[in-house]
């Protein structure tokens, strides 16, 4: 009997254990993913910038093209 509630006490440590896990993975994710949509944002903004001197560049001759 004894061993038998031994073995349900570590099952239920193993799956408070692993409920924390879950949440915390929850949470990484849900930030993993802000992360991404700052990076695509900032991405196109630079792309942007880059067009837009690119094309000052050209209209003041500091380049060729």
């Amino acid at each position: 009997m004894a061993a038998d509630s031994l073995i349900l006490e570590h099952l239920r440590a193993i799956r408070e254990t692993q409920d924390r896990h879950s949440e915390d993975l929850r949470e990484i994710k849900g930030r993993l993913g802000i992360l991404e949509q700052q990076y695509a944002s900032l991405s196109n903004r630079l792309d942007r910038m880059d067009e837009r001197i690119s094309r000052i560049e050209k209209r003041l001759d500091l380049v060729e093209g």
